[in-house]
């Protein structure tokens, strides 16, 4: 657990640390932006980020920095964001791209995140610096640990800024009141019955850095640098009370240290540290080697001479391994990344023609728009280019689950609350009931309505060849076994809006509802944020497949109002449709909530494609291909496998993504989507599709010769477009098959949504005379087994009256 109270600094932070050092010890700051500038925060975190674990900027309205200026701070080692306002922080994470773990917000009087093992901050735990002093500090813990020990002390574990334990000790009231006080390791001797010391007479004296609790309350860490005559904790004068620490990297700086001090003359280390040259010619010669390296114990091997000189060079400037893992730290907060090419001078130069009307920023887009190319036998580095982009559903409820309360609670009130708050529109009504008004099709044009008949009846026609008969089998003489579809009543069909409108998706699951017959359709969408009305292509799709009503809301807020119901808004048996996580998560937790009752077509993840290509391949198509999926979202992923592609193919490929993208209104999506996408090269066809099996793609295209004889070895996808002339927007708008289709792997066990999706399967059976005959001992015989008399009896009775038993039958 972090420490219980969190200080909030309104102004000259720094100063109030050097006045009240014992500050740091609860490992974290929170920064009140409305009083502090962007620079003064990263100013502070620059000069105490590696002393205190978490600091955090209390954003009090989305006013005060704009997207750049927050990316610019969690990238430069703000941990956190306290945000008050729902939306702001929706935006933050649908459209910047910062991770909802970065994110506390206010729910209440707490602010709802993970500190630590620490859930939340409550607001009576935030407390201003001019308030506190080290007896607050002190009060603070003796008021969150507990013990269960008779002499009331507490276990205190000791360990290093390393994390590694030195041993075990118990700390009294009165020694944590000193140690917080004096920012040294103050502890109570058992054995002598008082306050102890650390140091006072060994001379191994600690510095107290940081006091934490642990998950249950019940122990106390404290953080500590071991100082003074030789640095050892135990009485014994070893490192640890168990044992000597073994060499590793923490021990080679500690020699190193104690060389640069005190090094022997003639010595190697010496010579290093007097020799600036010689020290930076056995770095890059060390490095060399290591680049040059093969097999396992060499590359440990040579890693290990190559630490020994780096490390030689940051203690010969003063530099520790602390500062080493502070950079690390701020490097994994980071939520945009450097490209990580290597420096010009340490590749082969290429020559690329530009554009003169190109302007910088594109340029700069150009530049940075390129996938990471893989070899298939580098299996970890394989492994890691098809990790998805992470979807932390469990981390986003918390900002779900209150959305979802409100609108069981207060209907459509709710609904209307969240149009202002999120939509920024006002409603007067949450729903528009069919038929639908004309000015609903306002500025859909002859044409786009032809387009849309069109694709629509494609789908239907697909769609309606998937209706089957009853199916009926005589399993026993007598014994006939049927199964029949019936429709699901009523459904919910979810139209997502935010970064584009997408009506085809109204298609795709409008049309096979109708289909499949079910007896209520209810669309849902996000309102314009122009007018407050729906898409015209909605509504328009809406009216065709017989929608009972429109719902003008997107988000959580959407799919609880289909799930529970409102006013005005119909409860319905299942809910379908993809959207962002928060659309995700709230369909996760209604399909698990027995009040709601209501299933879901499938686990939704951001848009994905995986396109297999080989030599023959036309680049423009290929590079159109990826780009049609990376403009969906900064977290969708596209996948490219070439087989057997030549060094010049790859770069064709390159480039020509390059060029398309900047033909794009969308490039800045593309670019943040190309980030985390990758291409893989492979050797032979059978490899390829093993790979592509493995990903389980949610669209599949085949761009390699004879395309439509490798069909066979796919196993798993949400769809497959084979040849050269099947772009996947066929597939997406008008060629018959549906596009809504399992994303994140989940094509290994869900299929996309078709007719029997809005079906659900009843099965019959009807048994004579004969057949009881003929299946009636086996059925007794089976419940005899489970102990299941009544189950027995209502085959015996009825095979008793038949004569079908013998007489004393048992």
């Amino acid at each position: 657990m972090v420490f219980p109270i969190i200080p909030l600094y309104s102004q000259n932070p720094t100063g109030f640390i050097s006045e009240r050092p014992y500050l740091t010890l609860t490992g974290q700051a929170l920064l009140k932006a409305s009083q502090l500038g962007k620079d003064t925060i990263k100013q502070f975190v620059s000069e105490f980020g590696s002393t205190l674990n978490l600091v955090s900027v209390l954003v009090e309205t989305s006013e005060l920095f704009n997207d750049d200026d927050i990316v610019e701070l969690l990238n430069n080692g703000v941990t956190t964001l306290f945000l008050q306002d729902a939306k702001y922080a929706s935006r933050l994470v649908e459209e910047v791209g910062v991770p909802a773990e970065r994110l506390a917000l206010l729910e209440g009087s707490v602010y709802k995140n993970q500190f630590g093992v620490k859930n939340d901050f409550k607001l009576e735990d935030i407390v201003p610096v001019e308030k506190l002093d080290s007896k607050i500090l002190t009060q603070a813990i003796l008021s969150s640990v507990r013990t269960d020990r008779t002499d009331g002390l507490y276990t205190t574990l000791v360990v290093d800024t390393f994390e590694r334990c030195l041993g075990l000790v118990y700390s009294s009231k009165e020694s944590i009141e000193q140690a917080v006080e004096r920012q040294v390791g103050v502890y109570y001797s058992r054995s002598r019955k008082e306050i102890w010391v650390k140091g006072l007479t060994s001379g191994n004296t600690q510095k107290l850095v940081s006091i934490q609790l642990d998950c249950d309350a019940d122990a106390l860490k404290f953080v500590v640098v071991q100082e003074g005559r030789n640095s050892s904790f135990c009485h014994l004068e070893t490192e640890s009370c168990f044992g000597q620490f073994k060499h590793g990297l923490a021990g080679l700086e500690k020699l190193l240290q104690q060389r640069k001090l005190n090094a022997p003359q003639g010595s190697y280390t010496n010579r290093l540290f007097n020799d600036p040259a010689l020290l930076t010619a056995k770095i890059k010669e060390e490095a060399e080697e290591l680049t040059e390296a093969k097999d396992r114990n060499e590359l440990s091997w040579e890693a290990a001479d190559l630490f020994y000189f780096a490390l030689a060079k940051l203690v010969a400037n003063d530099v520790s391994l602390n500062d080493v893992e502070t950079n690390l730290d701020m490097k994994h907060l980071k939520i945009t990344r450097r490209k990580g090419d290597a420096k010009p001078k340490f590749v082969e130069k290429k020559q690329e023609s530009k554009p003169e009307a190109e302007s910088q920023s594109e340029a700069q887009q150009v530049e940075t728009l390129r996938l990471g190319v893989y070899q298939s036998e580098d299996k970890k580095s394989v492994d890691e280019a098809l990790k998805r982009p992470i979807q932390r559903t469990s981390q986003i409820m918390h900002l779900v689950n209150p959305i979802i309360d409100n609108v069981k609670k207060n209907g459509d009130k709710a609904i209307v609350e969240y149009a202002a708050k999120f939509d920024g529109v006002q409603l007067k009504n949450c729903v528009i009931e069919a038929p639908f008004p004309e000015d609903c099709f306002e500025g859909l044009t002859p044409e786009l309505k032809e387009s849309l008949d069109l694709s629509m009846e494609n789908v239907r026609k697909f769609h309606a060849a998937q209706l089957v008969d009853t199916m009926q089998v005589e399993t026993q003489p007598g014994v006939v076994c049927s199964r029949f579809a019936r429709p699901i009543e009523k459904v919910g069909l979810y139209i997502p809006g935010g970064t584009a409108v997408l009506p085809s998706t109204a298609l795709m699951l409008g049309v096979p509802a109708q289909v499949a017959q079910c007896r209520e359709i209810v669309f849902a969408s996000p309102p314009r944020k122009s007018d407050g009305k729906i898409s015209p292509e909605v509504a328009y799709i809406a009216q065709k497949v017989g929608a009972s009503k429109i719902v003008l809301a997107g988000g959580a807020q959407a799919i609880a109002a289909m799930a529970y119901g409102t006013e005005s808004v119909p409860k319905v048996d299942k809910i379908l449709g993809p959207g962002n996580q928060f659309v995700t998560a709230a369909k996760m937790y209604v399909q698990n909530d027995t009040q709601a009752l209501c299933s879901i077509d499938m686990p939704a993840g951001p848009s994905e494609v995986l396109v297999v290509c080989d030599e023959d391949a036309d680049v423009d198509f290929v590079a159109s291909d990826l780009l049609s999926q990376a403009e969906h979202g900064i977290d969708s992923q596209v996948i490219l496998i070439g087989v057997q592609l030549s060094e010049k193919k790859v770069e064709q490929i390159q480039t020509a993504v390059r060029q398309q993208t900047l033909q794009l209104p969308r490039k800045d999506i593309v670019v943040k989507c190309i980030a985390h996408s990758a291409i893989i090269l492979c050797g032979s066809y059978d490899e390829a599709f093993k790979i592509s099996n493995q990903y389980a793609p949610e669209h599949l295209i085949l761009q390699i010769k004879e395309a439509a004889n490798y069909v066979k070895l796919v196993n798993n996808a949400g769809s497959v477009f084979v040849g050269a002339y099947t772009p996947e927007s066929c597939g997406d708008y008008s060629s018959g098959t549906n596009h809504t289709l399992p994303t994140y792997g989940y094509a290994r066990q869900y299929s996309g949504v078709n007719t029997s999706t809005f079906q659900k399967y009843v099965t019959a059976q009807s048994v004579s005379p004969q057949g009881l005959d003929n299946i009636g001992r086996a059925v007794m015989s089976v419940a005899k087994v489970e102990g299941l008399d009544a189950h027995r009896n209502a085959v015996k009775i009825r095979m008793s009256k038949l004569g079908l038993l013998p007489e004393g039958f048992q």
